[in-house]
């Protein structure tokens, strides 16, 4: 690993830190990089999960957003920033991937495509990733809020 990428994920992880102690939560935030381009930053389970995850993960991706918006402002190369809490995005990924392939299987069976309703860009990575390992094509189509995947059995 780089130091360009190594001073980014420390400036996150103190970033990222030092905004939680504003709630009051003083804890250490695991970070890491898979691939040199998005910082993992994991923030440990407390009894503030239900607050730091928000409604439907709103208040992860807003954190993610502000620290991502900070890495930029310093002029960090590296700044696609990913924030986790108690693994909470870990086992969402985990759930939806289960539920990919009984649609796998449905496609599989009955040879047709497989329209999934619209969901963010995590998610849709998550399908296609599960899709492609299973042998099937996936699309992305559609804008904005109505962007979804199409499952398709593979040419």
């Amino acid at each position: 690993m780089n130091e360009d990428v190594e001073a980014a994920i420390q400036y996150a992880k103190k970033y990222l830190e030092d905004m939680l102690s504003f709630f009051g939560l003083n804890t250490d935030v695991y970070a890491t990089t898979e691939d040199n381009e998005v910082i993992e930053l994991n923030i440990p389970s407390t009894h503030l999960n239900g607050f730091l995850i928000g409604q439907r993960g709103e208040t992860m991706r807003s954190l993610q957003f502000i620290v991502s918006s900070a890495l930029k402002n310093q002029s960090y190369a590296t700044n696609r920033v990913n924030v986790d809490v108690a693994e909470y995005k870990k086992q969402r990924a985990d759930r939806l991937a289960e539920t990919v392939e009984e649609w796998v299987k449905k496609v599989k069976e009955t040879g047709e495509p497989f329209e999934v309703k619209p969901m963010n860009a995590a998610d849709r990575r998550t399908v296609h990733r599960v899709a492609s390992e299973a042998g099937l094509a996936s699309d992305s189509v559609g804008e904005g809020r109505d962007r979804h995947i199409v499952l398709k059995p593979a040419e």
